[in-house]
């Protein structure tokens, strides 16, 4: 399959996937790249069912009609749950998933307000501690090293993929906006600011394409420069007295 039908076809989809797989739910979101218009041949259909009750939310992939489907299967408690755990992980998935899904079949007074807790949820990114910073400093220091003399290919481009994501979610962070993962990292970026996008993935693709360290290294140091630099020399980072088990 190379195209994906029009809106109202996956729409349509949606509601066949209700009567045949969760015919006692209120109602599901679809949300995800097919909605947002950036969809492939290979995008998932991102489905989040609400039902009234549930022993226990859960997740689920499977194929109807050739097409891979992703189902998010909660309650609205267990949807307001996971809306604040997300906040544990700085990355609001399910919430960014309601809040931009279309109701299926119709608009309810209660997905209005299950809408409306997501985009309250996605209003408040948890703010980033002065403990999280100096961890991220530490962090970004050790795999800055890493990669100013690597001893092979293989582990410049092992580090420079831990090293995007890392400095990604800091500079998300600490300039007050949700983090990012994978594929979504870009766009959130550019979303914040188009010229710091360009450069972290200008910068990355010399790294990872040509082995080309000096820009991303220089990237690194701008910005934590704002946040009082690199961080080695000094840093003591205290374990829970409760970290113990007996040999016993």
């Amino acid at each position: 399959m190379n195209d994906r039908p029009p809106l109202d076809a996956l729409i349509e989809i949606t509601k066949e996937i209700l009567r045949v797989k969760y015919r006692e739910a209120e109602f599901a979101f679809l949300a995800g790249s097919i909605v947002r218009g950036e969809g492939t041949a290979f995008s998932d259909l991102d489905i989040v069912v609400i039902y009234k009750e549930l022993p226990n939310a859960f997740r689920e992939s499977f194929y109807f009609r050739s097409y891979p489907v992703e189902t998010f299967v909660q309650t609205p408690e267990t949807l307001n749950y996971f809306f604040e755990t997300n906040a544990e992980n700085f990355v609001p998935s399910l919430a960014a998933m309601v809040a931009e899904g279309i109701e299926v079949p119709a608009k309810t007074d209660l997905s209005a307000r299950l809408k409306d807790l997501a985009n309250e949820n996605l209003r408040r990114p948890p703010v980033i501690s002065d403990e999280e910073i100096r961890d991220a400093r530490a962090w970004l220091t050790d795999l800055i090293d890493d990669i100013r003399a690597p001893r092979s290919k293989e582990e410049l481009t092992a580090t420079g993929t831990t090293l995007y994501a890392a400095l990604a979610t800091f500079y998300l962070r600490t300039n007050g906006v949700w983090a990012a993962k994978s594929k979504s990292i870009p766009r959130a970026l550019l979303k914040l600011n188009p010229d710091f996008q360009q450069r972290f993935c200008a910068g990355f693709e010399r790294l990872f394409v040509a082995g080309e360290t000096e820009t991303v290294i220089k990237l690194t140091e701008e910005l934590l420069a704002l946040h009082g630099g690199f961080l080695f020399d000094g840093l003591r980072l205290d374990a829970s007295p409760d970290c113990r088990k007996s040999l016993e």
